[in-house]
């Protein structure tokens, strides 16, 4: 069997390097946020959604050198509301942004470093409010373009970030 896109053969189960060079990962995976100091945390990667957001609370606005910066908490671990991680992260914007339901909030837009199986890249990421949501990360199509390549029957094709 050979890749279309390559001229080398596809190798089954080699998912570090598929055509044009994009990482195939499953419809869930686990990701680091480093510049936030979050070493692993489960990801929906939702092709249907634009923005890449985090599942934030307890957000509060401060000033540091001139700048805008935010100060909140996240729950890491999936099904875990007792865990807790303070981050920090300059505001890049606010934006307006319309949910799966068609309701729209103001919310702030980060960017940070965002790394899947062997890629480290920024991305940008919006952050909200959203206890009810069963994965604490959505990794948005904005993220993934020109990078990865999602299976949406698979789970959890890259390894998982060390630390």
């Amino acid at each position: 069997m050979t890749d279309k896109n390559t001229a080398r053969p596809a190798v089954e189960g080699d998912n570090q390097a598929i055509s044009n060079d994009r990482l195939l990962v499953g419809w869930r995976e686990w990701v680091a946020l480093p510049d936030l100091g979050i070493s692993a945390i489960k990801a929906k990667v939702d092709t249907g959604a634009r923005t890449s957001c985090l599942h934030t609370f307890g957000i509060e606005e401060y000033e540091k050198d001139g700048e805008k910066w935010v100060k909140f908490m996240i729950h890491p671990v999936q099904d875990d509301s007792v865990t807790e991680k303070e981050c920090h992260a300059k505001v890049k914007d606010m934006r307006t942004v319309r949910d799966s339901g068609g309701h729209e909030t103001l919310r702030y837009v980060i960017e940070t470093t965002f790394v899947v199986g062997t890629l480290s890249y920024p991305i940008e990421m919006t952050l909200t409010a959203r206890d009810n949501m069963v994965f604490r990360m959505l990794l948005g199509r904005t993220a993934m373009e020109n990078r990865l390549i999602v299976d949406p029957v698979k789970s959890f094709l890259v390894q998982a970030p060390q630390g």
